[in-house]
């Protein structure tokens, strides 16, 4: 019983959170970490209510309490990858629906919606919405649904998430952030008005670069119920092992974020000082357009820096290629340190001529700073710049 009132007056911390994952369905046998269960099927009748593993698992629910637990949510949905859940929210949009987009956003986000859901006559409009003109538009078009990320990939722009769900409620209109560049760690969408938190969890969660997974936090039990039934009926179900890795590698979350945001905060200022760089990105930095905004929604600057560098694209390659700890690959979150040439990777399957609207220009690089030693990833820089 006195555990009973502690409990329910204090709560417990995030890195406590991120810990202890709740029920691991083996009670009887008193495992720590929960075990994997690859069965397909069910037997009919067991008390949690199990069928087949396209409807349900408990590798499933072990991750989903966890997640809703460290996002400070009701519910929360996990999928086979990001793009899975971005398809899981993109399948209640109906013909004749706008979607009204920040105008930079992941570019496999930008794919699903411009070749794939306009087959369907679902529409989209990009806008910047760091500028009031963006806003006005809410109120114009009537979206049935806004989207946007923040910080966005590749270019770190920070919007004004409270202001935007702000106007988006007043207008009845859901609003969806993409948060995998922050996890709840660094950034909560919901406590901001978001309708929807969406997190890649191959990314950051994770952790370690050996698992695919998205997943989907709300307190509207409407879209929960929705998320469940696309998670279902359209497969985008996970994997029983991929979800006790991603549990596994939420445990250390706090503890690798911590490093790779010090990381970061410090090779910002590094790359800004270095001759072969042409400018720095990163949101908490006095030279960021929205650090004012940055500071206010976020609990740290992220471990993500996006530079431009004096050079063509051949020569910027070449130091990408240079590195020796940033490995050049897609991706980011890990514990290992990336960099990635977004014009010909993340964004690829951009059209030229958009990626020269937005600025994702040849010399454009992006940083997933890792968890490696300062000092090495300092010297690392420096001699592929150099």
């Amino acid at each position: 019983m006195a555990s009973d009132k502690f409990q329910s007056r204090h709560l417990p911390g995030i890195n406590t959170r991120s810990i202890h994952h709740g029920e691991s369905f083996a009670r009887e046998t008193g495992t720590i970490m929960p075990p994997i269960f690859p069965s397909s099927t069910f037997e009919h009748g067991n008390p949690q209510g199990f069928d087949y593993t396209r409807s349900g698992n408990p590798n499933f629910r072990i991750l989903e309490n966890l997640l809703a637990s460290i996002e400070s949510c009701e519910y929360s949905t996990v999928f086979s990858s990001g793009v899975s859940a971005i398809t899981a929210i993109a399948s209640n949009l109906k013909a004749g629906d706008l979607v009204l987009c920040e105008e930079n956003l992941y570019g496999c986000t930008v794919r699903l919606f411009e070749q794939i859901l306009q087959k369907f006559e679902i529409n989209t409009a990009r806008v910047d919405f760091t500028k009031q003109s963006a806003l006005d538009e809410i109120s114009k078009q009537k979206p049935a649904l806004i989207w946007i990320e923040s910080p966005t990939n590749p270019l770190l722009k920070i919007l004004d998430i409270k202001k935007i769900c702000e106007i988006a409620s007043l207008e009845k209109v859901p609003v969806v952030v993409d948060n995998t560049f922050c996890t709840a760690l660094v950034q909560q969408p919901l406590k901001l008005g978001a309708t929807i938190s969406l997190t890649s969890t191959t990314k950051y969660i994770n952790g370690h670069s050996d698992a695919l997974g998205g997943a989907i936090c709300t307190n509207d039990v409407q879209w929960h119920d929705q998320m469940k039934f696309a998670q279902k009926a359209l497969g985008l179900q996970p994997s029983p092992f991929d979800c006790w890795l991603i549990t596994r590698g939420a445990k250390t979350l706090p503890l690798r974020l911590e490093r790779q945001i010090s990381n970061a905060t410090a090779l910002a200022n590094q790359l800004a000082l270095h001759p072969s760089v042409e400018w720095v990105l990163y949101p908490f930095r006095e030279d960021h357009p929205q650090q004012k905004v940055a500071l206010r929604q976020m609990d740290g600057g992220g471990a993500i820096i996006t530079a431009s560098l004096k050079g063509n694209q051949t020569q910027t390659y070449k130091a990408c290629k240079n590195l020796r700890y940033f490995k050049m690959a897609e991706s980011l979150g890990g514990v290992e340190s990336l960099v990635c040439h977004p014009a010909t990777m993340t964004h690829a399957s951009i059209s030229d001529e958009v990626k020269k609207e937005l600025g994702i220009n040849e010399s454009l690089v992006r940083f997933s700073v890792g968890c490696e030693d300062l000092a090495d990833l300092s010297f690392d820089l420096n001699e592929a710049l150099d």
